[in-house]
């Protein structure tokens, strides 16, 4: 969580205001740092209103799509979740209160990501597979709440949704646990890194494998030996998983070998080496899309940054 959503933690931890009415949770989460929206009884976002409607309005500034949209009612669904008191009480969400069912909220928009596990099944998945951190019963699984925002997708496996930007969450309870950083496993999720599809087929623009240049490195701290020797064990690592994991295994590899560069003055040719990774993961069936992006997230994690 961001430290001006501190206090949001606190929040959403230690009191209970599920017993509240909608508008009264809204401010005190709010209050807290956390952007929150009523949400219909479906728990759906209410619908636009006409002039927004259809992305007449342009959508809102900060949307996929930034338009000039200024309408003080809340559509636009997760874009129109916020901290201003003045906003959630004014008239414009007046009758969306009294109307609402819940209380959505942005959890990018206050440094989040909700693992949503819509059944038992990718609840037990969780348990063996991610680091504990808070816990919110849902009406069918689990909603697991981290640290840290990233990407937001849908069905990165059977069951398992993940909420984070561009996205918006059902407050349900405080939860319990404690909340911990979100981890790589989770960011690596979007890249579809637990199924490695089958061989065959794969068509991909990539280059061959080959080595690191020093040539193209010219800025990098370390000898070619160095740098060859993890990018092949690297590479190796990832041609082993033939049944499933080499999106997994990717985001790892690429995390690790950027983590070696964190501190060189550059350049260090990552994207050559990144192309390699790539590669690897596509010849044991990655679609080229998820392995580009697990390898993207996982030289970003490893550099030090905020996916």
């Amino acid at each position: 969580m961001t430290d001006h959503a501190v206090s949001g933690e606190a929040t959403l931890g230690h009191t209970t205001l599920a017993s509240r009415e909608p508008l009264r949770v809204a401010l005190a989460l709010a209050a807290a740092g956390v952007p929150v929206l009523p949400l219909r009884k479906n728990k759906r976002p209410f619908a636009n209103c006409p002039t927004c409607s259809a992305s007449a309005c342009g959508d809102r500034p900060h949307m996929k799509n930034p338009g000039p949209c200024y309408c003080p009612a809340p559509c636009h669904g997760w874009a129109a979740a916020t901290t201003d008191r003045a906003v959630i009480a004014s008239p414009a969400w007046a009758a969306a209160w009294r109307a609402a069912g819940g209380v959505g909220y942005h959890p990018g928009g206050c440094g989040l990501t909700v693992v949503d596990l819509d059944n038992p099944a990718a609840v037990a998945w969780a348990h063996a597979t991610l680091p504990a951190t808070r816990t919110v019963a849902t009406t069918r699984g689990q909603h697991w709440i981290y640290r840290g925002a990233m990407q937001s997708a849908n069905g990165v496996r059977p069951g398992v949704d993940i909420k984070s930007r561009m996205a918006y969450a059902r407050w349900l309870a405080p939860g319990t646990g404690t909340m911990t950083p979100l981890p790589g496993t989770v960011r690596a999720l979007v890249a579809r890194e637990e199924a490695t599809p089958a061989r065959g087929g794969v068509a991909s623009s990539l280059p061959a494998s080959g080595t690191w240049n020093r040539q193209v490195a010219h800025g990098c701290r370390h000898t070619e030996a160095y740098v060859n020797t993890g990018l092949r064990r690297g590479l190796n690592m990832v041609a082993a998983c033939t049944e499933s994991g080499a999106g997994s295994r990717a985001f790892g590899v690429a995390r690790f070998l950027a983590a070696q560069h964190a501190h060189c003055p550059g350049p260090c040719d990552l994207e050559g080496i990144g192309r390699q990774i790539v590669a690897a993961a596509i010849a044991v069936g990655v679609p080229e899309p998820y392995a580009r992006r697990a390898v993207t997230n996982g030289f970003h994690t490893g550099q030090g940054h905020a996916a």
